[in-house]
């Protein structure tokens, strides 16, 4: 299943038969995308940015992510899965890492590469672009529902976020040119699966920003491969042509894990979308310039909160933080390497991160100025309560959908009911102008 619409791609989905027009989802959306109208919600697709925040705070399961199935392995002649650095603080303690790799092998991939181990490459090059740019704060790239809200919410902070592809694109690029070289097998027929804790990065392979194409052929969700796993817990093991990741990569899966693994710079860690915002919002004020580099994360928690994991995010941020301390804080992989590659561009976008003009009121700046001023009148009419009720976030979303003509002012229960007293003081005062009865026009009755 493809949520494609009006040019946008959406892994979060909206499953209209189960939606009971709660309205619970339209006070978490962080974009303000989500309206219910006519007792079933609508997802705004130019405004949604797959948090995933609807799907944790809809008690009827009416959203769900959109995702690739299994049968997606027939399609590639060799197979390789990319683990999250997040998948490996979903399994009991006594569970390695290696239980995982192998138990991913037996799912049916033939190679298993870490993005824990291209997190630690990313790393070396965001330190080294950290060093070189003049800009202040430089905003992390790696959480795709970040990059999203910037180009809908703060377009003007775009310049701020580095331009660095993720640890995930970089494991899928990684992965096959060493496949290709080391087994002889066409880059056409690697298949490179990452699997998921959140929806946004279903979106980030869908629909790039920054590239043309993603190197991820497809996305498994953790919660789906999960019970596959954990059947194969123990069973066998495969020698793999790939080096295993250490303590700094795998940190990446929860917050603050990445700003350790740079190492370099007076850095601030911030997760939770609506704590994201908060931070945006002083940036956008130039209150941070005296931070280097900000690790923004949407999920609370950091990936380990995805809304589509497992574990409990509190329980999973303490197996990770063992799991990493255990593998130690130190890299195996040739940092002078790492930086000819950088010197390459290896690791740099190859286009540039557009604005998303979501809030605009109309293409034509005259009219557009019109509605403005029609906007601010009605919301001037509305009580301001942003009680949720009309089935807007908040009075000013009315306002606008007024104006955008997606909802009617009655739509507003208090409006409605000035308007329902007023309309009954009408038909009182019409009830008392009847007019006179024949007879008394006659004057009296008839011999």
């Amino acid at each position: 299943m493809v949520n494609f619409l009006a040019g946008y791609y959406h892994s979060v989905t909206l499953d209209l038969s189960k939606c009971k027009g709660c309205t619970n989802c339209i006070k978490g959306c962080p974009t303000e995308a989500i309206r219910v109208r006519n007792g079933k919600a609508q997802i705004l697709q130019d405004k949604c940015i797959d948090c995933g925040e609807c799907i944790r705070i809809c008690p009827n399961q009416a959203k769900y992510a959109v995702y690739d199935s299994f049968e997606k392995l027939k399609e590639f002649k060799f197979t390789i899965a990319l683990p999250a650095p997040s998948l490996f603080a979903q399994f009991k303690e006594n569970v390695s890492k290696e239980q995982i790799i192998n138990a991913l092998h037996e799912v049916g991939f033939d190679e298993v590469y870490e993005v824990a181990l291209a997190a630690e490459e990313v790393s070396v090059a965001i330190r080294e672009y950290i060093k070189k740019s003049s800009i202040r704060p430089l905003i992390s790239s790696s959480c795709p529902a970040v990059v999203r809200l910037i180009r809908v919410r703060f377009p003007s902070l775009i310049e701020n976020i580095i331009p660095i592809k993720s640890p995930m694109e970089i494991a899928a690029k990684r992965a096959k040119e060493i496949a290709s070289s080391e087994l002889g097998i066409s880059l056409e027929d690697i298949g490179a699966f990452f699997i998921s804790p959140c929806p946004a990065k279903v979106t980030a392979v869908k629909q790039p920003i920054g590239t043309s194409k993603s190197y991820v052929d497809a996305v498994i969700p953790v919660n789906v491969i999960y019970g596959e796993i954990l059947k194969n817990l123990g069973k066998g093991s495969f020698k793999t042509i790939f080096k295993r990741a250490g303590g700094l990569g795998v940190g990446w899966g929860r917050s603050g894990g990445e700003n350790l693994a740079i190492g370099w710079g007076n850095n601030l860690s911030v997760d939770g979308i609506h704590n994201c915002i908060e931070v945006l919002e002083e940036i956008e004020m130039d209150k941070l310039s005296d931070i280097d580099y900000i690790e923004l994360q949407a999920c609370n928690g950091g990936c380990i909160g995805g809304a589509l994991m497992v574990e409990n995010r509190f329980v999973a941020r303490v197996k990770l933080r063992k799991l990493s301390e255990k593998l130690g804080y130190k890299s195996n992989l040739d940092e002078g390497e790492i930086k000819k590659y950088i010197e390459d561009g290896y690791y740099k976008m190859e286009g540039i991160i557009t604005p998303e003009h979501t809030y605009r009121l109309d293409g034509n700046i005259a009219k557009a100025i019109e509605k403005m001023e029609l906007l601010e009148k009605t919301l001037k009419g509305l009580p301001g309560l942003d009680c949720g009720s009309c089935g807007s976030p908040n009075c000013r979303a009315l306002a606008e959908d007024i104006v955008l003509g997606r909802a009617n002012e009655t739509d507003c229960v208090f409006k409605l009911r000035d308007r329902v007293r007023q309309l009954a003081k009408e038909v009182l005062d019409l009830s008392q102008k009847l007019p006179p009865t024949m007879e008394a026009e006659g004057g009296g009755e008839k011999p």
